[in-house]
């Protein structure tokens, strides 16, 4: 039988949307105001689940303690409060949530074996949601 586990997280950060391969009147028409100079930020709301067997001592898909310290460590710690372009992750792509979304997975996927990442969704604002699952 396999479960799921939702986790909720907020972080802050700024980005600016922005392509190198793109001149200044492309970037402006692409992105819009998301191509302000100095950036512009968001309080992002991830969601992180998880999904798998469910423990038959524990009752749980995964320690829920064990998500948190996992998620701490690899996106709290690394994306809150910061600024996006300045990541390596984004040094060759530009720091949309999708591609944001893409980076959070690819970080706890490995980190959170044996349970299985079914996905992440992030909230970038109250009309816009993102969702990766993998290839």
């Amino acid at each position: 039988m396999k479960a799921y586990f939702t986790r909720a997280y907020t972080i802050s950060a700024s980005h600016r949307l922005h392509a190198d391969s793109l001149s200044a009147e492309e970037n402006r028409t692409t992105f819009g105001k998301c191509n302000n100079p100095h950036g512009h930020g968001h309080n992002y709301r991830i969601e992180v689940t998880v999904g798998g067997p469910v423990d038959a001592v524990t009752g749980m898909v995964i320690n829920m303690a064990t998500l948190d310290a996992v998620v701490n460590e690899k996106v709290i710690a690394r994306f809150d409060h910061m600024n996006l372009n300045l990541d390596p992750l984004f040094s060759r792509r530009v720091s949309t949530t999708e591609n944001l979304c893409i980076a959070i997975y690819d970080l706890l996927k490995p980190a959170l074996e044996p349970a299985i990442l079914e996905k992440v969704r992030i909230e970038e604002t109250e009309n816009n949601f993102f969702e990766y699952s993998g290839d």
